[in-house]
């Protein structure tokens, strides 16, 4: 019995053993898998992108020159970040753009499926992976475009945003760069907060998380100045009615569904 006893216990111990060796190996590959996305953009050939822009800028040359063109000569030749971003669409047409925040980790594709939950758990190549990807919320509408780009993130993705907490950390990183195939635009933070998601039955609370599109100027006010109330310090910078709006959220443990929200507008050219 006593054999049969150890030998059960070896058994055992080697299936725990196997088991932790697969868990081991699958959150080093989800480590990589998520420094790889932060990469994608400096692995794309700049000599491809060069030979992209000239053939553009031949193209509207061309148009210049042609009475009868169809072609709009008052589009702004694409910067080299926005010609990188439509490349990556060619592998996963559900990438929209990318998120970086200068000096930080934050520095990824951002993608937008048919719902919000897909992403948290599949990342930029549509793999199972546990850290997910940055995700548009699926009720952003493009064109004419909603009031705000919120997105979502795990922390293991987007843990720098809740060192936004402390106002030292926002003076050193000030602004949002969000690139698409048609823009590369710059946002100024003008909240940032501490939140949760709350139950169905609590009322006058900040919900930041269904807000997309407001519906008219007074909603869209109140977003502005809730977040600004929430905000864990005064950035000295607003948003009025029609500015376009850019939300990161990712989930806080500072109590039960917690969550860390950073809120700021489009700076305009």
């Amino acid at each position: 019995m006593k054999k049969v006893a150890k030998n059960i216990f070896y058994i055992a111990l080697e299936i725990c053993m196997i088991f932790s060796i697969i868990y081991i190996f699958k959150y080093c590959y989800d480590i990589y898998s998520t420094r790889r996305q932060s990469n994608l953009l400096n692995e794309i050939s700049i000599d491809d992108i060069a030979s992209e822009n000239i053939e553009n800028t031949e193209n509207i040359e061309n148009a210049e020159n042609s009475e009868n063109s169809k072609v709009d000569i008052t589009k702004e030749v694409k910067t080299e970040r926005m010609l990188k971003v439509e490349k990556l669409k060619k592998e996963n047409s559900e990438i929209v753009g990318w998120v970086e925040i200068e000096g930080t980790n934050i520095n990824y594709p951002v993608l937008q499926a048919d719902d919000n939950s897909y992403y948290l758990t599949h990342n930029y190549q549509k793999k199972y992976s546990k850290s997910g990807a940055i995700f548009l919320d699926k009720d952003y509408v493009w064109s004419p475009p909603s009031s705000n780009l919120l997105m979502y993130g795990h922390d293991r993705l987007f843990k720098d945003i809740i060192k936004y907490k402390d106002k030292s950390f926002y003076n050193k990183h000030p602004n949002i760069r969000f690139t698409t195939n048609e823009e590369d635009a710059n946002y100024e933070i003008i909240a940032a907060f501490y939140s949760r998601v709350y139950y169905t039955s609590e009322k006058n609370v900040f919900r930041y998380y269904y807000f997309v599109n407001a519906k008219n100027e007074k909603e869209y006010n109140e977003f502005v100045q809730n977040a600004k109330k929430a905000s864990r310090y005064d950035t000295g910078k607003t948003a009025k009615y029609g500015d376009q709006l850019i939300t990161l959220s990712t989930c806080s443990y500072h109590t039960k569904d917690g969550r860390f929200a950073v809120v700021a507008r489009k700076i305009l050219k």
